[in-house]
């Protein structure tokens, strides 16, 4: 039995490297996106996805340091956009709710540090939460921060604190995906920054795209309530769905 799940190993390991012959480079992020495979025996999974790990690891560590960086630069960025729907909401929520740039700026500037502690934190196994529970909380924070945003007018003088908590939880869905990738130990602080940076400069196209296509449409009237809470219900709604989703799942 023993010798069957390493010949099955071997051959899975190998198609995955055929796969991506043409561009080794992908093997490092594309498979996990695409790789999803099922298993009977839970115990080959792990040991698969463990295999898989440790062939990313080696990769890695044999690029040059400009590659490593780019390629999670990409990932982080990527996990946004377009892959970050939740992520991408929540900003949206902010950026509904704030109609003035100071006071979304504070918001944005406390996510951002909130969810780049909990994402070195976890990154250094200093703190792990099951994404059980984490997926289920980012969605309810979506839900929060609409409701906020069709009740106040104006934001309240703890709203930077509420984001900064809800960006502890966002972290940690980063931390969960970088996670599957592997870092490597000799450049472990600077490509868990790249992988940050990413992040960041997707939310910031997020933040910059939405600003530019709300006041092309509504021109004038784009910080009106018209526009900030038909937005937010319709955000609130998304993030309940997928509370409910993740609960039962």
């Amino acid at each position: 039995m023993k010798l069957f799940k390493i010949i099955l190993l071997n051959i899975l390991l190998w198609s995955s490297l055929t796969v991506y012959s043409h561009n080794p480079e992908d093997l490092v992020i594309v498979e996990i996106e695409q790789g999803q495979m099922t298993f009977e025996n839970e115990q080959i999974k792990e040991e698969y996805n463990a295999a898989l790990k440790r062939l990313r690891i080696r990769r890695l560590g044999a690029m040059s340091w400009e590659k490593k960086f780019a390629i999670f630069t990409k990932a982080g960025f990527e996990h946004i956009i377009p892959k970050g729907l939740d992520h991408i909401l929540f900003v949206l929520g902010l950026f509904f709710a704030s109609l003035q740039f100071r006071s979304l700026l504070l918001q944005i500037t406390a996510f951002t540090i909130a969810h780049s502690i909990t994402l070195v934190l976890a990154a250094l196994n200093l703190i792990q939460i099951q994404s059980t529970i984490v997926e289920p909380l980012i969605a309810l924070s979506i839900v929060w921060i609409s409701i906020e945003n069709c009740i106040f007018k104006e934001s309240s003088k703890w709203r930077s604190l509420i984001v900064f908590i809800f960006g502890l939880l966002h972290g940690l869905g980063f931390a969960a995906v970088l996670s599957h990738y592997g870092l490597p130990q000799d450049n472990f602080l600077s490509l868990l920054l790249s992988f940050n940076i990413g992040v960041e400069l997707g939310q910031l196209s997020v933040l910059i795209s939405a600003f530019i296509l709300v006041k092309l449409i509504f021109k004038k009237e784009w910080k009106s309530e018209k526009i900030r809470i038909p937005a937010s219900i319709l955000i609130g709604f998304v993030g309940l769905f997928w509370f409910i989703e993740r609960i039962l799942i």
